[in-house]
């Protein structure tokens, strides 16, 4: 299907070296022809595809110098002829070379729009896509990975290849019901029944791989807890490296949560210093304490601080923590010798077993995780491999049961479910909230 003109500026917003303004569409090399002007004495429709050439930007009022690219479709991002400006990064600039496109014939796009082409073009899958919003959208190397392994489609080709087996059930199953006359014998059955549970077994690994996803994607929060002045605001500036909470030798300075963001390993971990826990508080620090409980419910690990062999209350504060990931650190080694149960000493003030506390935490929080396996990072994607799951489980029950008509309607939905995560089966309002992810220009 041809599509009209859309124009958007691709690059972010703001003075910079160069701004891009690209225009997709049936006839993209017509509006550069009105507005280019190259200082090679070429015809602009004459351009050779995936070169550069250099030349005057006309618009309303200045002309720009700058560079003019023709990529010829299919062999393009969208799929369709796409022409490129390349003008300097003012502001005013980029919005002017705009401005002339629409007045000769391309549209506004709209969110995500080129990339939405793309994908109605067959150049990637629905997840492919979302692999590259996750990509864009990253606070860490993690995440980057994890969106680079869905962008080239590594999840993509983990669905297909279940839909393939999945095929080939449902042709064994037509071919029984074509010839009933032959009948279905035992082995028959169970050798269906086999291929279903293996499939099974594919859909429940990319199952699993949502927990690591979703500490890729959302982080690890990690609250640090203990009694008032064990040096808590002083470890969580150790960590990032910078002072971010106030230290005080006064008790109860940090009346409420003082995060910070620390990279380890590729992964983003949430540092939330909470206030101190202790029974004898003013009325604002019991606000503090009890909002710090509320994190330490939430909290994916917890760093438990001490400076002196554990005292009841301290225990105390062990003990609500017992369904916790806990790390118990000794402060103050560099004063005191570290006594009682802990899992490292530290010293938060000349930075002793710094290094070795973000080891403990990443060994705590991602065991053997490994950022170079696809990880489902997407709760859509989650969602639809569970629900595809249970229609397959519902087959694999009904199998020497029900007739295997029946049983082909549970495959045939697990399919179409697995489709909606490549986007073969996905709806229009499936499509539409994925690209509405994207900023104008992508």
């Amino acid at each position: 299907m041809v599509n009209e003109n859309i124009s958007a500026i691709s690059t972010a917003p703001g003075i910079g070296g160069v701004a891009i303004i690209r225009i997709s569409g049936e006839s993209p090399l017509k509006i550069a022809e009105k507005m280019f002007v190259p200082v090679k004495k070429i015809s602009v429709k004459n351009f050779t595809p995936y070169m550069m050439y250099a030349g005057k930007i006309i618009c309303n009022g200045f002309e720009d110098f700058g560079m003019c690219v023709y990529f010829k479709g299919p062999q393009s991002f969208t799929g369709e002829d796409v022409v490129e400006f390349h003008c300097h990064g003012g502001v005013q600039i980029a919005r002017g070379v705009l401005k002339k496109t629409y007045e000769l014939g391309a549209r506004p796009a709209d969110r995500g729009e080129f990339t939405k082409r793309a994908f109605l073009n067959g150049k990637l899958s629905l997840s492919s896509a979302e692999g590259m919003i996750d990509m864009i959208n990253a606070e860490s190397m993690a995440e980057v990975r994890a969106g680079s392994q869905l962008y080239q489609e590594k999840l993509t080709n983990a669905v297909k290849s279940v839909q393939n087996n999945l095929t080939d059930i449902l042709a064994g199953i037509a071919a029984d019901i074509d010839y009933p006359e032959e009948g279905i014998e035992e082995t028959e059955l169970f050798d269906t029944k086999q291929k279903l549970q293996d499939v099974l077994f594919e859909l429940d690994a990319l199952i699993k791989a949502y927990s690591g996803g979703k500490v890729i994607k959302q982080g690890v929060l990690v609250a640090i807890c203990g009694k008032p002045n064990t040096g808590k605001s002083s470890l969580l500036n150790a960590l990032l490296g910078y002072d971010k909470a106030i230290v005080s030798s006064v008790a109860g300075t940090t009346r409420d949560a003082v995060e910070g963001v620390l990279e380890i390993d590729g992964v983003k971990f949430n540092l939330s210093d909470t206030a101190g826990i202790r029974e004898r508080a003013g009325e604002i620090e019991s606000v503090g304490i009890e909002k710090a409980k509320k994190i330490l419910n939430s909290a994916d690990v917890v760093i438990h601080v001490y400076e002196t062999e554990n005292d009841s209350f301290d225990e105390e504060i062990t003990s609500s923590l017992k369904d916790k990931s806990v790390i118990k650190v000794f402060n103050k080694c560099d004063k005191r010798t570290p006594s009682g149960d802990y899992d490292i000493a530290i010293s938060a003030k000349t930075g002793e077993g710094i290094v070795k506390l973000k080891q403990l935490l990443a060994q705590k929080s991602l065991g053997g995780l490994s950022l170079d396996k696809a990880f489902i990072i997407e709760e859509r994607h989650h969602l639809a491999l569970c629900k595809a799951a249970e229609s397959l489980a519902q087959a694999i029950g009904g199998v020497g049961v029900f007739p295997l008509d029946l049983i082909s309607l549970d495959i045939k939905n697990c399919w179409d479910v697995l489709g909606e995560i490549t986007g073969e089966t996905a709806n229009e309002e499936i499509i539409s909230t994925v690209f509405a992810k994207f900023c104008v220009g992508k």
